[in-house]
């Protein structure tokens, strides 16, 4: 928009702030003293939310930002900054016209490192400029470089993914078991619960017990047989898995016929 912010002496202008979670939550916040809708999302007023200054550069180096707030809503809750759901979450920072709603996105990133305490939490933020520092080249592996079903694998996730329902879940052992679901297959997969205290958290699948499928995140005691969940089986990232099991050693990612840097160290050895 073409609004210019502080133009004049005395404007009734508030900082929001916008979270995009990875599980499809979207949350507003808003320095001033009541709530504010805007961009059909409620933008919660909440005081003692302080961002600091917004450092904005115009080469490549990352923009930097961090905000700091008390836990003055149910909606950010220390369990679930524990349980990872802001962990890789969208974030908007701007300026917005409590009077009119003009507004301006300032900064567009992600939630890095989150630190939490019984008083309030801290979130760094990582700029979209993050993305220039990865090293573009790949780097030989004997094993495939690509994600499961992602760019370069080329197989179809929805064939690999199925919804199931939990028939058992055992917290101590960190685990919950699926009907008519292939433990084997489903190692190193992906489960990501669709009812229950955890919806739209993904547990990757670590292995298989007695209890059902290993989880590597701790299970939420209110998590119960009889809720759903989608499973999308698992990849050792191996050419022999690959090719036998998925047909698909021609898009393998990897070198697995490559010699390795024990070759250098060799040295003949007389009959």
């Amino acid at each position: 928009m073409s609004r210019v912010f502080f133009r004049e002496e005395l404007e009734g202008v508030a900082t929001f702030w916008r979270i995009h979670r990875r599980d499809g939550v979207t949350q507003g916040f808003t320095t001033h003293d009541r709530d504010l809708w805007f961009d059909g999302v409620l933008h919660r007023a909440a005081p003692g939310m302080l961002p600091s200054a917004i450092r904005r550069t115009a080469d490549l180096s990352a923009d930097s930002a961090d905000v700091a707030g008390t836990l003055s809503h149910d909606s950010i809750a220390g369990a679930d900054l524990s349980a990872g759901r802001y962990d890789g979450a969208v974030v908007q920072i701007g300026a917005v016209d409590w009077h009119n709603l003009d507004r301006a996105v300032l900064y567009n990133g992600a939630i890095g490192d989150v630190s939490a305490s019984d008083a309030g939490f801290t979130a760094q933020l990582r700029s979209a400029k993050v993305e220039f520092e990865k090293d573009p080249v790949p780097r030989t592996s004997p094993t495939c470089r690509a994600e499961f079903c992602g760019p370069g694998c080329t197989l179809s996730p929805a064939r690999f993914t199925r919804e199931a329902l939990s028939v058992a879940c055992d917290g101590d052992a960190n685990a919950a078991e699926f009907a008519g679901v292939d433990a084997a297959a489903m190692l190193d997969g992906i489960v990501r619960w669709i009812d229950g205290p955890q919806a739209g958290i993904a547990m990757r699948v670590v292995g298989d017990g007695p209890a059902g499928l290993l989880l590597d995140t701790p299970l939420d005691p209110a998590t119960t047989p009889g809720m759903r969940a989608l499973l999308r089986e698992g990849c050792d990232h191996t050419f022999a898995t690959c090719q036998a099991r998925f047909g698909n050693g021609a898009n393998f990612q990897g070198e697995p016929f490559l010699p390795g840097n024990d070759l250098l160290a060799r040295y003949p050895v007389g009959a």
